[in-house]
């Protein structure tokens, strides 16, 4: 692969862009969508373009944004080495955004109003937001949050009954932020068990909402699966809670946010289609040893 080519797929963070297409699947299933007599195919394509569109250019923002520092503590990264322009990589940035907005609109008003609204998240995430120990954590779960609520969005009218379920990647996706501000000189031993008190909450309510619709012996696998693959990097993380240990724990916080969606899809619509989601993981695996996922 060219360099160069590969230095802007870098900035967008393959691995993680199928994460946030499992996102918009999962919402797809919370309204009800693929349990439509004949759901068009279409908006589920706009969808996916858009959340790539979307998460791709505020992940290239974060390292636009982060371009001095990275030069310190991570050179080899496409900007500050050199191989990205910092200038071209805004434009790469901006590009993603409009991609995603247009192709959001493509679909109704209301997931171009949300989609909207993700990318000025995301910009205020990289700018602002990721400095506040507190806001920080939250504002990027927020992204997620809504990332998820942009699937839902495919039937407007269910949007505001399943406004809710966006709070649940919110908790999990802070307590990922939490963790990730120890990769480079390592974290807090205490501030990775109360990100793995917010795994527990999340499973715990993934777990309930599928009891209460009758699903939980269709979405437990996944749930096992999803504990099975966060937990133990964790773990390691919280006994030794040095750089390396943390940026594992992180790279199988994010990549396993696919397992998560696949429990939504599980307690939401059926098993078969929760496997498709499922198979989403080995791609995602694939590319996060291609390509950096934090």
């Amino acid at each position: 692969m060219n360099a160069t080519l590969r230095a802007y797929l870098t900035l967008t963070r393959p691995a993680n862009l199928v994460t946030a297409i499992a996102d918009v699947l999962a919402g797809m299933a919370i309204a009800h969508y693929f349990l439509l007599p004949a759901p068009a195919a279409a908006p589920i394509g706009w969808l996916a373009l858009a959340t790539v569109g979307l998460y791709g250019g505020g992940v290239v923002f974060n390292d636009v944004f982060d371009a001095e520092l990275d030069a310190i503590e991570r050179p080899e990264r496409p900007i500050p080495s050199g191989i990205v322009p910092k200038r071209a990589a805004a434009l790469w940035g901006s590009v993603l955004l409009l991609i995603g907005v247009v192709a959001s609109f493509m679909v109704n008003s209301t997931a171009g109003l949300l989609a909207i609204g993700i990318a000025v998240a995301s910009l205020v995430y990289d700018r602002y937001g990721k400095h506040h120990n507190w806001l920080g954590p939250l504002n990027m779960g927020l992204c997620r949050g809504l990332n998820l609520l942009l699937g839902v969005s495919i039937i407007p009218e269910q949007l505001i009954p399943y406004l809710w379920v966006g709070l649940v990647p919110v908790a999990y996706i802070a307590a990922i932020t939490m963790i990730s501000r120890g990769e480079v000189h390592g974290g807090s031993s205490g501030v990775l068990r109360v990100a793995g008190l917010l795994y527990a909450l999340v499973i715990g309510c993934l777990g309930a909402l599928a009891q209460v619709r009758g699903q939980l012996g269709t979405a437990l696998p996944f749930l096992l699966l999803f504990g099975y693959y966060i937990f133990p990097p964790l773990w390691r993380a919280v006994h030794e809670p040095v750089g390396r240990n943390i940026g594992l724990a992180v790279r199988a916080g994010v990549i396993s946010l696919i397992v998560m969606n696949a429990a939504w899809v599980a307690a939401f619509a059926n098993f078969p289609l929760a496997i498709l989601v499922f198979c989403l993981l080995p791609l995602s695996r694939l590319l996060a040893k291609v390509f950096a996922v934090t």
